[in-house]
């Protein structure tokens, strides 16, 4: 996988986003072993501390678990994935409609916009 950074952002923090991402897409299942830190570090073209770093913050907020000898695993709580999953969704919803909006679309015409789209998408 192809681990790509943006300047705008604390790399920790981005790597922290595409974690979440495997974990809410299912690419992580619950329970799953994560690779070492040097590993994913190696893998991401990172410095083990920031990769580090960002590992240890997931696991503040629950998604990881270690186990001293066996390595970091991905939590197996249901209601945190859902939870994450619920709020990332929101805000990506949050940021599109903000950037649709300083377009100069009006609400009703973003509510068409997606309504289409969506339903383009779902007649596939």
């Amino acid at each position: 996988m192809a681990w790509e950074f943006s300047n705008d952002t604390p790399i920790y923090m981005q790597i922290m986003d595409i974690i979440k991402c495997k974990i809410i897409s299912g690419e992580y299942k619950p329970s799953d072993r994560i690779d070492a830190v040097r590993i994913l570090a190696t893998e991401a073209a990172v410095n083990p501390n920031t990769m580090q770093k960002a590992l240890l913050e997931l696991e503040k907020e629950g998604l990881l678990n270690t186990n001293r000898t066996k390595g970091r695993y991905v939590t197996d709580d249901a209601q945190i994935i859902s939870n994450l999953k619920e709020k990332m969704v929101i805000e990506r919803w949050e940021k599109l409609i903000a950037e649709l909006s300083n377009l100069g679309l009006e609400k009703i015409e973003i509510e068409i916009f997606i309504k289409k789209k969506l339903d383009e998408l779902c007649a596939d």
